[in-house]
């Protein structure tokens, strides 16, 4: 059994979910693992990682659009703004979406479907550099 635990830095775009998958791939290429996991955390509490579809761009337009529905960033509904008024709404769109994944891997590859891609999704208005702890355990 081996593990590898690495680091993931991506300079994000404001509000936007930036595509990691091919840097994931590289590490999971990297590690020489046949069969094993793929479990990614990041490190912030305004951003988060969800896969999703990357097949067409308006998906994730249209994610964009439901989470300022959901969770607007109109200042007075919110007591925390130390940080700026995006900061509150951040924190709530990650909590509503994932810190973690858990990617299997099997014949060297990451288990993913046609149509899905890994994203860090950037929930505050400015770009920003992230961290993401990438560890991968198998044989």
């Amino acid at each position: 059994m081996k593990l590898i635990n690495d680091k993931i830095t991506v300079k994000t775009n404001p509000k936007e979910l930036n595509d990691i998958t091919q840097t994931t791939i590289k590490h999971v290429s990297n590690a020489n693992i046949k069969e094993g996991l793929c479990s990614l955390y990041i490190q912030h509490t305004s951003a988060s990682l969800v896969i999703q579809e990357n097949a067409d761009p308006a998906v994730l337009r249209d994610i964009e659009s439901f989470f300022k529905r959901i969770v607007p960033e109109e200042s007075s509904f919110y007591e925390h703004d130390t940080e700026g008024p995006d900061d509150m709404p951040a924190h709530i769109r990650s909590l509503l979406t994932n810190t973690s994944l858990s990617i299997p891997i099997e014949n060297s590859k990451l288990v993913l479907g046609t149509w899905q891609a890994i994203y860090l999704y950037e929930h505050r208005g400015h770009a920003y550099e992230r961290s993401i702890h990438l560890s991968i355990i198998g044989d």
